[in-house]
């Protein structure tokens, strides 16, 4: 599928349609059509600067809060429009959780940084925020290594630790599609070896879309991979297809090494 066509699937989660984004008189990316499927991982890549985490951003309204950004197109939940004026942010940011690219676990306990989302949401009740903090750490495949100092501070842990907490974190407040902002590049080699483990079993239950620079990362762990290069998507398709017989060149050239 080319950056000019929208054709989605019953297995869309979500879409866009001719996504465009300036920050003032700057374009950051281009009339960008893409189908995230339903429990599959999607990985962007493509060299520093060429819009994959602004592309990323959208999925979730982030760039609302920067003042000059401009957003044109389609974004599309579950087959909503996200940027229609009655869709609510908070809501669609449960919906759409993120996960960035260092650990941000808040100044204050594990158990607490995990219950965080639901303590807003009014959910103070002990045994049901206990046992969704059990299965949210168990689901990020922490619970074991945590589960006797829940009340000490989440900023003991390791740095893998810490963003597999923020992991449990989103996993909370039960989204729907999880957003990945190159979450393993300040982990060292074993702790990337979890994350990627945890994303490879998260798709059972959720949408993963993963910025990423490692092309042995994205080849281990994605379904799909959309390729982009100067705020433009140059290729989508499935990963197999993609790191073996890409159709454009510039995505063979930046997955051999010859750019980027």
């Amino acid at each position: 599928m080319t950056s000019n066509q929208a054709v989605f699937t019953d297995e869309c989660k979500m879409g866009t349609e001719g996504l465009s984004v300036s920050f003032g008189s700057t374009q950051a990316i281009k009339d960008i059509s893409l189908e995230i499927k339903a429990n599959q991982v999607t990985a962007l890549i493509g060299p520093s600067g060429c819009g994959k985490s602004t592309f990323l951003r959208c999925l979730n309204r982030m760039n609302d809060l920067v003042e000059t950004a401009r957003v044109t197109g389609r974004v599309t939940l579950d087959g909503t429009d996200i940027y229609s004026p009655r869709v609510d942010v908070v809501e669609l940011r449960k919906r759409v959780g993120m996960v960035f690219q260092r650990p941000n676990p808040f100044p204050m306990s594990i158990y607490e940084n995990v219950a965080y989302g639901l303590r807003i949401q009014g959910i103070n009740d002990r045994g049901t925020l206990d046992e969704i903090v059990e299965r949210s750490l168990t689901s990020a495949a922490l619970w074991d290594e945590v589960k006797d100092r829940l009340h000490r501070s989440a900023l003991g842990l390791s740095g893998g630790q810490q963003q597999r907490l923020v992991v449990a974190r989103v996993l909370a407040v039960k989204p729907d599609v999880i957003l990945m902002d190159e979450p393993a590049s300040a982990l060292d080699p074993i702790s990337t070896g979890k994350l990627e483990n945890l994303i490879t079993q998260l798709k059972e239950d959720y949408t993963v879309v993963i910025v990423t620079h490692n092309m042995q990362q994205a080849a281990r762990i994605s379904d799909h991979v959309a390729f982009f290069l100067l705020g433009e998507m140059v290729e989508y398709g499935p990963a197999g297809k993609i790191f073996t017989m890409p159709s454009d060149k510039r995505t063979e050239d930046y997955i051999t090494g010859r750019f980027g």
